[in-house]
């Protein structure tokens, strides 16, 4: 049987939580903000808590600044409509070159190799929430971590334009930056990939990060983002202003090349969706053969219209069909 989305429950974060649809973010009761300066910034409702500090990641003014430059260029060199009719031969070689760029991180799970994974891996009590755009490299590799941790996370597109999520960050947090991590459990909040990186394999994989995740970001994590010409950057111009009732759901891990495209297409929709991992050797690989027959992906669950797709191209022509403002 499917996740489905956590009832919020009433808090001191319901204002700002109101714009989210029916049942999308639980707030937090006691919430812990880790600036990228290591401090703790604690609701006034806590009592007392001392988070172990996470050392800056160091994304650089210099960083934003290309990011800021480069994203218009690319959106202007992409052009197209991203529900049209696509070149189905460049989509798949560009994106196949984006995941040759980033082996080995994000496409299998660190528990493969275990005698018995399914103990070793389990998700949380809570979904962790991650708020996020598709181009963005930063994003890029806390997704991976995620890959590689096994973990089922809500996930939140931020594309440019975005008239939702962004200014939900901005209310949460302070500010737009990307990506930025809830984690109910914990009653965590976290800007900064490298920091968001370390904390989730201290929290969730008691290890430290893949050898080369954070450091490659900086070489290759804006290799994707240049070959797909700024696809999952920009909120489509025809989307739907308001979100589905239910989440989608999609199974996929992060650098399979096919996965990569419905990503970007759900972003570009700024559809919240459940992202259920599955890289080699997840403990959700036979859930998958059980709900659709394969263990191929992407797969996309959507309860609201009861649909279920396997195939990349037919689940592109299925979002921008149906979560266009013409459908």
């Amino acid at each position: 049987m499917l996740l489905t989305w956590i009832s919020p429950p009433p808090c001191y974060l319901h204002e700002k939580c109101s714009s989210f649809p029916n049942s999308q973010l639980t707030c937090f009761t006691k919430r812990k903000r880790i600036s990228s300066l290591g401090v703790s910034r604690i609701n006034a409702n806590s009592k007392s808590d001392n988070p172990e500090p996470y050392a800056s990641s160091s994304e650089s003014q210099s960083n934003t600044s290309f990011l800021s430059v480069l994203c218009p260029l690319l959106k202007l060199f992409s052009g197209s409509d991203p529900s049209q009719d696509r070149n189905n031969l460049v989509e798949v070689a560009t994106s196949s070159l984006s995941t040759l760029a980033r082996l080995p991180w994000g496409s299998r799970s660190i528990y493969e190799s275990l005698h018995d994974p399914v103990i070793a891996a389990k998700d949380p009590p809570m979904r962790l929430r991650l708020f996020e755009f598709e181009a963005c490299p930063f994003c890029r590799r806390v997704r991976e971590a995620m890959a590689e941790l096994d973990l089922s996370v809500e996930v939140y597109p931020c594309p440019k334009g975005s008239i939702r999520h962004r200014e939900i960050v901005k209310q949460l947090g302070g500010k737009e930056q990307y990506p930025f991590l809830l984690d109910p459990n914990n009653g965590v909040s976290m800007y900064e990939s490298g920091d968001i990186v370390k904390y989730l394999f201290q929290k969730y994989g008691q290890r430290s990060p893949s050898i080369g995740l954070l450091e490659s970001t900086l070489f290759t994590g804006w290799v994707p983002t240049i070959l797909r010409a700024g696809r999952g950057m920009s909120l489509w111009d025809k989307a739907r202003k308001d979100p589905p009732p239910k989440a989608l759901e999609l199974f996929s891990y992060e650098n399979n090349p096919y996965a990569r495209i419905v990503r970007e297409a759900l972003c570009e929709l700024e559809l919240p969706y459940i992202l259920h991992n599955v890289g080699k050797g997840s403990i959700r690989s036979n859930l998958l053969l059980q709900i659709s027959g394969s263990k191929e992906v992407p797969y996309l669950v959507d309860p609201n219209t009861d649909t279920k797709l396997g195939d990349y191209e037919k689940i592109l022509s299925y979002l921008f069909q149906t979560y266009s403002t013409l459908a």
